[in-house]
């Protein structure tokens, strides 16, 4: 009898790069050629001025990317079959960071949020952005393999997967963290969805979402300056001095750049830093600005491809925990790539995510391509 780990397998395993969807990795790699150029574009003219160098922003942008690269390839070393042996580690791991950046000595609080961890020489960890990982893996696992005859998860399994999910989200909510909630949450949704479960759990999560949202704001999980996000949302003038300032700051440099953009590096929005944070959250407003329309549309298309291919991956997997594993990382890009631009033009609250693959920031660079190389695992074994 074969084994599933034939030498077709092995032999891929030793060229992993062939077995690689080569669309997908172009538009990855054109995500990432994209994002450094914006993050450089972003903070360049701001550092000169301050006389500070005004590539440190550059440098540290592309040391980031060379590490995720590097994290994965190593995702795609171990068949992601064999990922199930490692999968309560890899659990565990994501929750103990998220209890650790709550210990205070530990934790660091930036802009509100207690979700760092600060290391000797500058270097910070976002311990969520790496638990996006270990929850779908951990939920993957569970609803892929069941301890009864049934071909799909009773209501047992689906209890347990969100057992999973809900210590983690129930640790992000105390940071408190809402847009990576929300992320999470979509993601848990669209796994629980594509397992087979009833229907009726997925009604039942979408309701649970909307009285959780409700409960958030009424007992004071949702932080005022979260409130205010909000109800810029709703009315820009509502608090025209921060949220509401950032969101029209965003609005006009976005509308500015026209069809083709004024180019790269010649955005006076951009340059004159009238949009705060715009190297992170509202990096796609320097895109609008310098690039325009064009360039702009060229980003929301490059992504289009990556979550196209991760759905045609995820088809044809040839078992349940592949095709979980990669419907949970499209639905974690798909959502918070829609959510930080349309944030940027004002359809979206301001719910303070970074854009995948493009804004700057390491632990988010890590986890999106730590990503990237499952749904390359996946797609490399699928003859295996």
């Amino acid at each position: 009898m074969n084994s599933p780990y034939s030498t077709k397998t092995r032999r891929r395993r030793g060229s992993l790069t062939r077995g690689f969807d080569p669309i997908l990795s172009a538009a990855v790699v054109g995500l990432l050629i994209m994002g450094t150029l914006l993050v450089y574009s972003a903070t360049k003219a701001w550092y000169a001025s301050a006389g500070l160098d005004p590539q440190y922003y550059l440098k540290r942008h592309v040391i980031n990317i060379v590490i995720g690269i590097a994290l994965a390839l190593g995702t795609t070393v171990i068949d992601y079959r064999l990922l199930r042996a490692y999968t309560p580690v890899i659990w565990a791991t994501g929750v103990l960071g998220l209890i650790a950046v709550l210990i205070p000595g530990i934790g660091k609080s930036v802009n509100g949020h207690q979700a760092w961890i600060a290391f000797p020489g500058g270097f910070q960890v976002q311990p969520v952005e790496l638990a996006k990982i270990s929850i779908i893996v951990g939920m993957s696992l569970l609803l892929s393999e069941r301890m009864h005859d049934g071909d799909e998860p009773n209501h047992r399994d689906v209890m347990l997967a969100l057992l999973i999910a809900a210590i983690p989200i129930l640790l992000i909510l105390l940071q408190p963290d809402m847009g990576t909630v929300m992320i999470i949450g979509a993601s848990v949704v669209m796994i629980i969805a594509v397992s087979g479960a009833p229907s009726r759990w997925v009604v039942g999560l979408l309701i649970v979402a909307v009285l959780g949202g409700f409960t958030a704001v009424k007992v004071g999980v949702v932080k005022d300056y979260q409130l205010k996000r909000l109800q810029s949302f709703v009315n820009p003038a509502a608090d025209p001095q921060q949220s509401g300032y950032q969101l029209r700051q965003s609005r006009i440099t976005v509308g500015s750049g026209g069809l083709a953009g004024k180019g790269l590096f010649k955005g006076p929005q951009t340059n004159g830093r009238f949009v705060p944070e715009q190297q992170t959250d509202f990096i796609f407003t320097v895109a609008g600005e310098e690039l325009g329309f064009l360039g702009s549309s060229t980003i929301i298309i490059l992504f289009l491809i990556i979550f196209l291919r991760g759905i045609r991956i995820a088809r044809r997997s040839q078992d349940l925990f592949g095709r979980l594993v990669c419907i949970g990382v499209v639905a974690w890009f798909a959502l918070q790539a829609f959510e930080n631009i349309g944030m940027t033009m004002g359809v979206m609250p301001l719910l303070g995510v970074p854009l995948p693959l493009i804004s700057y920031g390491g632990s988010s660079m890590f986890a999106n391509l730590i990503g990237v190389g499952l749904l390359q695992n996946v797609h490399a074994r699928q003859r295996g």
